[in-house]
């Protein structure tokens, strides 16, 4: 186990973020450089508890006290391939992951956890540095796989198949592979060469990427079901939940992705067809108080907007957990990168109409305070608006960042006759549709959700999708279970 002391010896410590003003001047990440030797004492702090809450509480099943083991024995290749055996992509989810792990962490009940998030970053990036990253060509099965969608659903799910030994392909309508973590993320918080770089390692391995390839448009579906003898549906939750109030067709407001998407074309050279949305010199208000609209607000200020406000339907979170919720996800006020380089943040605020100029440009928000409070009756909580809080807040740009409803139905999903749940989400039976060769995974299946669970889900699917194909699953099996040949 880890130093059996090194929780009293050592608190938390992570690396140093750049200055407000040097890092809101560009799109690189935020963190400077941390020693190996620093990050080997907060692996020493980990308990190796009896009950690794914090495994339990990982969609992956990350096994975290071994790894933080392997760390501080300094034995970073048994650390790699500890945290490989159930994570694709750690170098994404060291990265933007909210780590419900930490939040689980039996030290945390009484001290600041442990960097679980920053370790597994240590641990896959030392990984490739050394060359434990290597491409790994199975047996081939003779069985074809389509996966539709390149997020992390999809790159999951199409890594776990192709180790299965099946020939796989996947399909993304857009130009780049990465989905949501391609355009929907900003560089700040991922820069786009952490995914070239697995892509250029998945193509090594075999897997076959298309591009602009929109199934149910310019591919046709039956095709795909004649072609390939299994398909795997990753596509996202993509509609976003729209604010249909006065003045919405105003010129000047905008879903949140579209924002984001622009402008991550936009730091990559890449050619963008619409009219562009720019923050600049803008007072720029945020509809929504999540981790996109955090994106939004660190997007806008890389923009040098006039101001920045964020505002949320719900009441202000608690700024400390309850001891209570423990090992469970606390809801408390929590302070993104972007909030620190500078954001006016306000709760339990309502927007009741967006309010133009006579050119039909957005110019302010009208919005009012509410009170939430519970239903005795129903059990429900509501709100009430407070009369007499009625303001304008100035506004020239307006990004709704109030999260995704349901996948897109029009096209690809209607051609297949797959089955909807009562959310419109595809329904399925263990990953599985209605259909018997076409299975699910990710947010088009569970809806809006993490990246970590979307690895998870297209990790499950991909077993479900092998189990159909060969009778049972390799993937359900040891690692050194596969027949593979390093290339």
């Amino acid at each position: 186990m880890a130093d059996p002391k090194g929780f009293l010896k050592y608190t938390r410590e992570l690396p140093s973020k750049r200055a407000v003003g040097e890092r809101v001047g560009d799109y690189k990440e935020l963190y400077q450089e941390f020693s190996s030797e620093q990050t080997q004492q907060q692996a020493s702090r980990c308990m190796d508890c009896g009950v690794p809450f914090c495994h339990s509480k990982c969609p992956l099943g990350n096994i975290i006290p071994e790894f933080n083991d392997a760390v501080y024995e300094e034995d970073w290749e048994q650390a790699y391939e500890i945290l490989s055996s159930t994570n694709n992509f750690p170098e994404f989810t060291g990265r933007i992951c909210p780590a419900p792990c930490e939040a689980a962490c039996v030290l945390g009940i009484n001290q600041p956890p442990v960097a679980i998030e920053h370790i597994e970053k240590s641990i896959v990036e030392t990984a490739f540095e050394k060359g434990y990253v290597k491409p790994i060509i199975p047996i081939r099965t003779g069985k074809k796989v389509a996966v539709v969608g390149s997020g992390p659903a999809g790159l999951a799910a199409a890594a776990q198949l192709n180790k299965a030994g099946h020939s796989v392909t996947v399909f993304e309508r857009n130009d780049r592979v990465g989905g949501l973590l391609r355009y929907g993320i900003p560089d700040f918080k991922l820069e786009k060469w952490v995914i070239e770089r697995r892509v250029a390692v998945m193509e090594a391995e075999g897997v076959t990427f298309r591009m602009r390839a929109n199934v149910g448009v310019n591919v046709d579906v039956e095709d795909l079901k004649n072609e390939f003898d299994a398909i795997v549906l990753c596509g996202g939750s993509t509609v976003p939940r729209d604010l249909n109030i006065e003045g919405r067709s105003l010129e000047g407001v905008h879903f949140a992705m579209d924002f984001l998407e622009q402008n991550n074309r936009r730091v990559a050279n890449l050619s963008i067809k619409e009219k562009e949305i720019l923050a600049t010199n803008k007072n720029v208000v945020v509809i929504g108080g999540g981790d996109t609209g955090a994106d939004c607000v660190g997007t806008s200020n890389r923009h040098k907007a006039k101001s920045v406000t964020q505002i949320e339907l719900l009441s202000r979170p608690a700024e400390s957990r309850d001891p209570l919720s423990w090992p469970n996800w606390p809801m408390i006020l929590r302070t993104s990168t972007s909030h620190e380089e500078g954001c006016e943040r306000e709760w339990s605020v309502l927007t009741k109409a967006f309010i133009g100029d006579e050119n039909g440009k957005l110019k302010a928000l009208q919005t009012i305070e509410i009170e939430w409070a519970k239903n005795e009756e129903t059990g429900r909580y509501g709100f009430q608006e407070i009369s007499g809080t009625e303001q304008e807040i100035p506004c020239e740009l307006a990004l709704l960042a109030i999260g995704f409803v349901h996948p897109q139905w029009e096209g690809m999903l209607k051609q297949l006759g797959v089955e909807a749940t009562a959310r419109k989400n595809v329904k399925d039976h263990h990953y599985q549709t209605n259909i018997e060769k076409v299975f699910v995974a990710g947010d088009m299946r569970r809806g809006q959700s993490l990246v970590v669970w979307a690895i998870s889900e297209g990790r499950e699917a991909a077993k479900a999708v092998d189990r159909f194909l060969m009778g049972e699953s390799v993937l359900e099996g040891k690692e050194d279970s596969f027949l593979v040949a390093e290339v």
